[in-house]
C-alpha cells in the first residue's frame, strides 16, 4: 500500500479523526515531554497524547499498562502469552527498540534486550502518562526513533488524605494498593504501596513445542514515593522513586517450572530555580535499573542479567523576548552484566539546544543534540517544527526531524554472535498534521513518513550488521469530544510499514487498526464502552506465519456510593474473541474484575 495525501485529502480526513488531550477536564493539560519545558498539551506541534488518572483508573488493574498504550492512537502490540509476559510495543510501525521509555525524566529498561519491561509497570502507582510520537532524539538521545512514552508517578497536593484500592476477578486476579498524599505551599509528598496476582492461564497454546498447559501464574509488588520542598519562593528540592518487583512463569517444555524474577527501579533527586526572572536552573541526577533473573530447565540455579544507567541532567530555561531557549549538558552511564558472559558499559555526554515561539498564528520549535558516546563516537540529531492557526478553531502544522537507535550489548558483544563493528540505526521523519478544535470537540489528521537506514539485521550466521532498511508511512485520524450527552474517542490508523529492500511488510505490524470508546455519567453512575480492532499481521519478516485479524469488546462501570468510596467493574473481551497478537501465544478470553475505591476528593 503506498498512501499519498493532498493538502485537500488531509481536510476531508480530519472529519473523521486523536485526542492530544487528557479527557475529563475542563482545565488545560499540560505537558512536558515535548519540548522538555512545560507547555499546553493542546499547542505542541509534536504528535502528543496525554492520559490522565482518570482515564488510567477507568482501565483498572484488569488492563495493564502496555494494554492502555495499545489503546492510543499510532501504537500497536504484541505480548508473548498472558500478564506479566514479555511485551513489544511499536509506535507508527517502528520495532520495539525504537521507543524510549522515561519515568520522571529518567531512562528505564534493558541496554542488553534495548527494550523496556513495560508489564511490569504498575498502572496504580502512575499519575499521568505522556506520549510523544515522531522523532525525539534532539531531546532525548538515542532510541526515540518512533517515540517517548513518559510516566509521571503520583504526587502529593492539599490536606493529607489516604487512599485505597481492593479488587479481584477473573483468573484468580487480585489485587490491593494504599497510599497517603499531601501537601502545602512549602512541602509536598505522597507514598504508595500495592501488590497484584494472578493465576492467568496459559502463556502459549498447542502451535509451539514448548507448550505445557498449566496456567502462568504472574504477581507483582511496587511501590512509589514523590517528595519536594519549597525553601523560598521560585526555588524546589524533591525526588522521586518508583519500584516494582516481579514473578512470571512461562511455557518452555512440560520438565521444568520455568519462571523469571524481575525488578524496576528508577530514583532521582534534583534541585530546580528561579535565579532571576528568566532563568530557571535545573539539576537532576538519578539511576534506574533492569534487573532480570531467569530460571529455566538450561539454567535451574539462575541466570542474572542486568542493566545500570546512572543519569545526570543540568537544564536551563531562559525566557527571552521572543519564545523560550533551552540549553542542557546530559551525562549518561550505562552498565551491563550477563552472569557468566560479559561485563561492559559505555558512557554518553550530551550537549542539546532548543528554542520554542508564539509568534501571533505562528508556532515554531527547533532542537539540536550531540551525542558523544564512548562505543561508537559523535552522533548530531535535529529536529524542526512549526504551526500556523489558519483559523480560530483549524491550525495545520508540520515537523522534519532524524533520530538514531543505539546497538545493544547483546548485539554489541554477546559471546559467538556480538558485532563490536556496529553502528547506529538512522530515521528521517516528515509529517503534516491538521487540527479543529471548537467546544468540546477536537479533530485531528497526521500524515509521516519515516525512513529508517543503517537497520540492524542478523546474518547468515546469526551475526547483527547494518544491512536493513525500512520505510514507514501512515495516517492517523482522530476524534474526542461530546456527543448527545456521551463521551467519545475514537482513532484510526493506515499503516505501510515495509522492509524497503524486499518490499515486504514488517512482521506484528497491522496495515490497519483502530480504537473506539463511549461513554456516560449518569448522576453518582459513570459506565461505558470500548472496543479496539486490528488487522492482519506477519509473526515472521518475509510475510511468514499470517495471524489473522481481531476485534474486543470491553465495558467498565463506576458507581460513586459517597464523596470517598466508589465501587468499580470491568467485563474485557466481552464476546470471548480469540486471537493471537503472537505465533503460539494465548491472550485472555472473556473475563471480569470488581474493585473498591477509597479516594477522598
Amino acid at each position: 500500500m503506498i498512501i499519498r495525501l493532498s493538502a485537500a485529502a488531509i481536510a476531508v480526513a480530519a472529519a473523521f479523526s486523536t485526542p492530544a488531550l487528557a479527557a475529563g477536564t475542563d482545565q488545560p493539560t499540560v505537558t512536558v515531554t515535548a519540548t522538555r519545558q512545560a507547555q499546553r498539551a493542546d499547542e505542541a506541534i509534536a504528535d502528543t497524547t496525554v492520559i490522565d488518572r482518570e482515564s488510567i483508573e477507568r482501565a483498572g488493574p484488569s488492563f495493564s499498562l502496555p494494554e492502555l498504550l495499545a489503546r492510543q492512537p499510532g501504537i500497536q502490540m504484541s505480548s508473548n502469552g498472558g500478564p506479566g509476559k514479555a511485551t513489544d510495543i511499536s509506535i507508527r510501525g517502528t520495532n520495539s527498540k525504537h521507543t524510549l521509555f522515561l519515568v520522571d525524566g529518567m531512562r528505564l529498561g534493558s541496554a542488553t534486550l534495548g527494550t523496556a519491561a513495560w508489564q511490569d509497570i504498575p498502572l496504580s502507582q502512575i499519575e499521568r502518562i505522556e506520549i510523544v510520537r515522531g522523532p525525539a532524539s534532539a531531546l532525548y538521545g538515542a532510541d526515540a526513533i518512533g517515540g517517548v512514552i513518559q510516566v509521571i508517578t503520583k504526587k502529593g497536593r492539599g490536606e493529607p488524605k489516604i487512599n485505597a484500592f481492593v479488587g479481584a476477578g477473573s483468573y484468580g486476579t487480585r489485587e490491593v494498593s494504599a497510599g497517603v498524599a499531601g501537601g502545602t505551599e512549602q512541602i509536598s509528598y505522597s507514598a504508595r504501596g500495592g501488590y497484584s496476582q494472578t493465576d492467568s492461564f496459559s502463556a502459549q497454546n498447542r502451535k509451539l513445542s514448548t507448550y505445557n498447559p498449566d496456567n502462568d501464574l504472574y504477581r507483582n509488588g511496587n511501590f512509589s514515593g514523590n517528595f519536594a520542598w519549597r525553601p523560598a519562593a521560585g526555588h524546589e528540592l524533591g525526588g522521586s522513586v518508583l519500584y516494582a518487583e516481579s514473578r512470571s512463569m512461562y511455557d518452555s517444555g512440560r520438565t521444568y517450572n520455568n519462571y523469571n524474577n524481575a525488578a524496576q527501579s528508577a530514583w532521582n533527586l534534583y534541585s530546580r530555580n528561579r535565579f532571576t526572572d528568566i532563568w530557571t536552573s535545573t539539576v537532576r541526577f538519578g539511576q534506574s535499573i533492569d534487573d532480570y533473573e531467569n530460571f529455566a530447565s538450561y539454567a535451574p540455579n539462575g541466570a542474572t542479567i542486568k542493566t545500570t544507567q546512572n543519569q545526570f541532567m543540568w537544564q536551563h530555561d531562559v525566557r527571552l523576548p521572543v519564545g523560550s531557549l533551552l540549553a542542557a549538558y546530559e551525562n549518561l552511564h550505562q552498565k551491563a552484566t550477563n552472569e557468566g558472559t560479559f561485563d561492559v558499559s559505555r558512557s554518553v555526554n550530551s550537549f542539546l539546544l532548543g528554542w520554542t515561539a508564539s509568534i501571533d498564528a505562528h508556532r515554531l520549535q527547533l532542537n539540536a543534540r550531540h551525542d558523544d558516546n564512548s562505543q561508537y563516537g559523535g552522533k548530531t540529531t535535529g529536529y524542526a517544527g512549526y504551526g500556523y492557526q489558519i483559523l480560530p478553531t483549524l491550525r495545520v502544522q508540520g515537523s522534519i526531524g532524524s533520530a538514531f537507535r543505539a546497538p545493544t550489548f547483546n548485539e554489541l558483544y554477546y559471546p559467538g554472535f556480538g558485532n563490536p563493528e556496529l553502528k547506529p540505526e538512522n530515521a528521517y521523519n516528515k509529517e503534516i498534521g491538521l487540527l479543529w478544535e471548537k467546544g468540546s470537540h477536537n479533530l485531528s489528521a497526521t500524515y509521516y513518513r519515516n525512513r529508517i537506514s543503517n537497520l540492524i539485521a542478523n546474518d547468515q550466521n546469526f551475526i547483527p550488521r547494518n544491512v536493513a532498511n525500512a520505510k514507514l508511512e501512515g495516517i492517523t485520524l482522530g476524534y474526542g469530544g461530546q456527543l448527545a450527552g456521551f463521551d467519545l474517542s475514537a482513532s484510526v490508523d493506515f499503516l505501510d510499514p515495509k522492509d524497503a529492500d524486499t518490499d515486504k511488510r514488517l512482521q506484528r505490524r497491522a496495515n490497519k487498526f483502530a480504537n473506539l470508546s463511549i461513554s456516560r455519567r449518569i448522576q453518582a453512575l459513570t459506565m461505558g464502552v470500548e472496543w479496539r480492532g486490528s488487522g492482519d499481521r506477519y509473526d515472521r519478516a518475509n510475510e511468514i506465519r499470517p495471524l489473522g485479524g481481531y476485534g474486543v469488546l470491553n465495558a467498565y462501570a463506576k458507581y460513586a456510593l459517597t464523596h470517598e468510596w466508589a465501587v468499580e467493574g470491568r467485563m474485557n473481551n466481552l464476546l470471548d474473541k480469540q486471537y493471537e497478537t503472537a505465533y503460539g501465544y494465548n491472550t485472555p478470553g472473556a473475563n471480569v474484575f470488581v474493585g473498591v475505591r477509597y479516594a477522598p476528593k
